[in-house]
């Protein structure tokens, strides 16, 4: 291992395995860090250690319900970032668990370990006070963070796009397979990110170029409808298809249904077709950069970042799934 790949120091990035977290890894180990993946099942993110040089990346079992695991895992390093989210509810995992009970639980251990530099996710939306319990429990989270780290600085991206995407991804394979595409809250907007400006924005927080304490707002250059998304999806994958746009009461009727079938099915339902009411309530809002966040330069053009816009990526991965018959 080189110089300049020592000198960073080590980080822990819990939910390192993921779909953000492998981008973040990636970009850490380019920045110089360490990194020592926190994970629920390191055995399956072994691909992980082929981005560095020998010794460069660390695989740990990690789990947010087990405090031991989580100090273990801060164990002699200088930095930390938590990415673990969840989308949708399972018997074993809620969305307290991980994203209000999980984050205080990281948070309290990185206080206790005398860490600085702490980078936590949460997503645009996050209200104490919203009717999605996803949301309700990622302002939860970045309450518990803030409490217990008051200078940790909190990144609250839109929808996230990159080849493994579960947006663009999910709707090509829709439109391969249904002529006619239903949406819930078709004129709800978005700002899609990319998820390598996200993780170039977590290496310069690590840094030491985002603002103690803040929480800053993620979004692409682009402002679109959903509807105009999944149109965009349509038109890059060449298929014509029919988008009928759905009242929000119609969408949780059909969330219940698709949730009650995935359950009696034992999680067979597919889970291309599944919704749930949880979602429906997201999609009240729109998701994009706020004013507030604009006016305060916390967002990536604040950090110096320039986000990417979807069609200078997506078509590379979409094209590239169609060509492949996926």
């Amino acid at each position: 291992m080189n110089d300049n790949q020592m000198r960073k120091g080590l980080a822990t990035i819990f939910g390192g395995s993921g779909f953000i977290g492998r981008h973040v890894v990636q970009a850490l180990i380019c920045d110089g860090w360490r990194v020592r993946v926190a994970c629920r099942r390191p055995e399956l993110a072994v691909q992980l250690q082929s981005f560095g040089e020998p010794g460069q990346i660390e695989l740990i079992q990690a789990n947010l319900r087990d405090a031991q695991t989580i100090a273990a895992a801060l164990e002699g390093v200088d930095a930390a970032v938590n990415l673990v989210g969840i989308l949708t509810e399972s018997d074993d995992q809620t969305f307290a668990d991980i994203q209000s009970r999980g984050a205080r639980a990281v948070a309290k251990a990185v206080k206790e370990a005398g860490i600085t530099r702490f980078v936590h996710i949460s997503a645009i939306g996050a209200r104490k006070n919203s009717p999605s319990g996803y949301a309700r429990s990622k302002a939860e989270g970045e309450a518990a963070v803030h409490e217990l780290v008051p200078q940790a600085i909190i990144f609250r991206p839109s929808i996230v796009f990159g080849p493994e995407d579960d947006f663009f991804n999910r709707f090509a394979a829709m439109a391969r397979l249904m002529p006619i595409l239903p949406l819930v809250g078709a004129s709800t907007r978005f700002q899609p990110v990319f998820v390598d400006d996200i993780a170039q924005a977590i290496v310069l927080a690590l840094d030491g170029k985002a603002m103690p304490g803040a929480t800053y707002e993620l979004g692409g250059p682009e402002v679109k409808t959903f509807r105009e998304l999944v149109q965009y999806v349509c038109d890059v994958t060449r298929r014509r298809r029919y988008i009928i746009s759905l009242g929000f009461e119609t969408g949780k009727l059909m969330a219940g249904v698709t949730q009650l079938a995935s359950k009696l099915s034992f999680g067979l339902f597919p889970k291309l077709l599944s919704m749930t009411t949880d979602q429906v309530e997201l999609l009240r809002r729109d998701n994009i950069v706020s004013d507030e966040a604009k006016a305060a330069e916390t967002t990536l053009e604040g950090l110096g970042v320039a986000p990417r816009a979807i069609e200078a990526i997506v078509p590379t991965y979409l094209d590239r799934n169609l060509k492949a018959g996926q």
